[in-house]
């Protein structure tokens, strides 16, 4: 009896198992300076590259065309694509039926065939 361990189901369980491995120190000023410096960098070649492209307004002028255009081949894709699901199919509803008409004939033929002398077993 003594060496039966019972285990005590008054345990509360860790909340905060992870807290220790956590990183609750503060960023240095020079650090969030270095942060900030690359971030005003990477904004200003954003910029420069948004400024290279050629034709902006042409291209706003133009977006809702465009977006018409594309929703129309969008919609024609999934026309061509329900046509090439229905012929998909067809072709696999075939061969299915074809298998198991084989396969019906089979049985008969083997049914057929049987030997008429059965033993019967009560």
């Amino acid at each position: 009896m003594a060496d039966l361990n019972i285990p005590n189901l008054n345990i509360k369980t860790d909340k905060y198992i992870f807290k220790k491995k956590l990183n609750l120190r503060r960023k240095s000023k020079r650090r969030l300076f270095i942060e900030s410096f690359f971030l005003f960098i990477l904004s200003v070649l954003l910029v420069y590259i948004n400024y290279l492209i050629p034709n902006k307004n042409l291209l706003l002028q133009n977006l809702p065309s465009t977006l018409n255009k594309s929703f129309l081949l969008l919609i024609e894709i999934f026309s061509y694509l329900y046509e090439i699901f229905l012929l998909i199919f067809i072709f696999v509803s075939s061969f299915t039926a074809l298998i198991l008409m084989i396969g019906s004939f089979n049985r008969l033929f083997k049914v057929s065939k049987r030997k008429s002398k059965q033993i019967v077993y009560k």
